[in-house]
Formats: C-alpha cells, sequence, structure tokens
C-alpha cells in the first residue's frame, strides 16, 4: 500500500494585516490620546515586540491597512500574501463593499485566518461567515472587566493567568447571537453583573477565526500586557498551516470500477 503524500512544511513566517476603521483616532481627542496612531498601530507594535510561544511558533512580517486606502487597504493582492488578518471596526461597517465582503469571505474559506475585535462582531463580515445577526447588550460605563480563562489548555491562553483584570471597559452582555463556537476560551465578568462569551474560536472552510471582545476605543486595552499576549497568541492559532484551499466544487472520475446495470445482467 502506498504511504500517502507527507503534508507540507508550514511556511517560515506568518505574514499578517491589522486593518483598522482609522476614523475614531482622527476625529475624538480622547481616542487619539490613547491611541496616536491609531489602533492598528498599536496592535501592530504588540505583535511585533512578543514573540510567539512554544518550539511551532514562527515569526510574523505585519503590516497595516485602513478604510480610506485605495480598496479600503484590502486588495485582492494583499490578501492573496496575508495568512492572519486582525480586524477593528465600529462606526463604518456599512462602508465596507460588497466587492470587499465576497473577497474577504473568500480568502477566510480557502485558509486564511481572521481575528475579530470587540466592535467587529457587527462587521458585514463576521456576521457572514456566522450566519446569525452578531446582536448583544451594551454598555459604555468604564467598568471593571474580569476575562476569565476557561481553557488554558487552548492556544490562545498560552502563558496567562488565570483571569485577565481590566479596569476600566465597556460591557458586552449575553445573549451574544452566535453560533455554538467551536471552543470557548474567555469568559467575561462585569461589575455589573453581566457575564459574556469574551473569546470564540470557529472554522468556516479552511480559516479559522477567533473573535476576543475588549477593545473599546476610549479604554486603554490594546496597552495592557496580557490582551497583547492573546493577540499574539490568537496569530499563531489561526495562520495556516500549508497553502490556500480555494474552494471548489469539481465533477471527479471514480476511483473504482462501476457497476453498470449491463454488469447485473
Amino acid at each position: 500500500m502506498q504511504s500517502p503524500a507527507p503534508l507540507p512544511a508550514p511556511p517560515a513566517r506568518i505574514s499578517v494585516i491589522v486593518w483598522n476603521e482609522f476614523r475614531h483616532e482622527r476625529t475624538r481627542p480622547e481616542v487619539a490620546a490613547i491611541y496616536p496612531d491609531g489602533i492598528h498601530a498599536t496592535i501592530a507594535a504588540a505583535l511585533a515586540e512578543l514573540p510567539g510561544l512554544g518550539p511551532t511558533a514562527r515569526a510574523l512580517d505585519i503590516s497595516t491597512a485602513t478604510l480610506d486606502e485605495p480598496e479600503q487597504g484590502l486588495s485582492e493582492e494583499r490578501l492573496a500574501g496575508c495568512d492572519v488578518l486582525v480586524w477593528w471596526g465600529h462606526r463604518a461597517h456599512a462602508e465596507i463593499e460588497d466587492e470587499v465582503v465576497d473577497r474577504l469571505q473568500r480568502h477566510v474559506l480557502a485558509g486564511m485566518g481572521l481575528i475579530v475585535l470587540h466592535s467587529g462582531h457587527f462587521s458585514r463580515l463576521f456576521r457572514r461567515l456566522m450566519g446569525t445577526h452578531c446582536s448583544l447588550q451594551w454598555r459604555v460605563a468604564g467598568e471593571r472587566e474580569r476575562l476569565w480563562v476557561v481553557e488554558p489548555a487552548h492556544p490562545i491562553a498560552a502563558g496567562l493567568d488565570d483571569c485577565i483584570e481590566l479596569a476600566q471597559e465597556e460591557m458586552y452582555g449575553e445573549r451574544f447571537d452566535i453560533p455554538a463556537p467551536d471552543s470557548t476560551v474567555f469568559i467575561s465578568w462585569f461589575e455589573g453583573g453581566e457575564v459574556f462569551r469574551s473569546g470564540c474560536c470557529w472554522q468556516r472552510g479552511h480559516g479559522r477565526i477567533f473573535y476576543f471582545r475588549p477593545g473599546h476605543e476610549t479604554f486603554p486595552t490594546y496597552h495592557h500586557p496580557q490582551i497583547r499576549r492573546v493577540l499574539a497568541n490568537a496569530v499563531q492559532w489561526a495562520a495556516p498551516s500549508s497553502a490556500r484551499r480555494p474552494d471548489r466544487c469539481p465533477k471527479v472520475e471514480p476511483r473504482e470500477r462501476l457497476h453498470t446495470p449491463k454488469d447485473c445482467t
């Protein structure tokens, strides 16, 4: 019996695009004071500073993109070379063009990893991939949040304590209208009493998706060391281990001889 062909070795490096609307930082001084170069720049710097954990961790090639760039920063050429897309969006979900949503969905199904942050739960891309409304309850009161690590053996939780404490964050509360996650890594408790599934994983087609709740623009969440560790871990987890596998529906010939009606007479 012939041995199966060996699986291809994963690429030596992971190509990451950090995408951000980059609207709040340019119109609201309180946001610009926390993220003077944009949320995308802060996240990109975090990924550049933190090495991956474990022997299989790969080095990163990091770039950023924003909504007001040509093709909304997400051209076919850029996505063809992207292993993981990190997405932060809030006020401009409706501005994402149909063609861009279609393009992103195709790349995720073919194997591109996707990390959706905070208000990205209501992005057109995430809602399409989930197939649900992705609605939730919310409140901005600057309250304390505790993210409990409920799957400590998951790669995204590597190097973390039992929980992450945030002094101030926006509250998101259940019910979160999402399909049942393949795994739930974090559950949040808020000072006001609500709980929320804050770190959820799925696979769609050949692509891995991670939704991570914290990150309201008026709080310095992406400067928090353990939040930055989660992002670095998530990129390593979401990155594909082999080349893209485009979604196809081919007609194929049988591997064995078929018995036709004539054979049965």
